[in-house]
């Protein structure tokens, strides 16, 4: 299963972070681990357009040192929004975690 963890302090994204294999299909044909990473990186595409600054990221796959203007927050809810319309159709394989 694709973890989803989301750190969030007053309604602010401080961080996510990806772990896991979602296991819909082998590795290359899965469905929902390609839709998690479209959604991703266009999110992440999306927000350095705006400010190259405004966000990083690093190989184990965790979003952090995430700026705290309204525009990155706005794609970064709008990520976890498309996340968790996932998640309804493929609770098997994904699951999203807030703290």
């Amino acid at each position: 299963m694709l973890l989803v963890s989301i750190k969030k302090n007053n309604d602010i994204i401080e961080s996510i972070s990806f772990k896991g294999h979602a296991l819909y299909d082998d590795y290359g044909k899965d469905i929902v681990c390609a839709s998690v990473s479209s959604i991703y990186i266009t999110t992440i595409n999306a927000i350095l357009t705006f400010d190259k600054d405004a966000i990083s990221y690093n190989k184990e796959n965790k979003v952090k040192n995430i700026k705290k203007d309204d525009i990155t927050n706005k794609l970064l809810n709008n990520m976890v929004n498309m996340l968790k319309e996932l998640e309804e159709s493929y609770k098997k394989n994904i699951k999203i975690v807030e703290e």
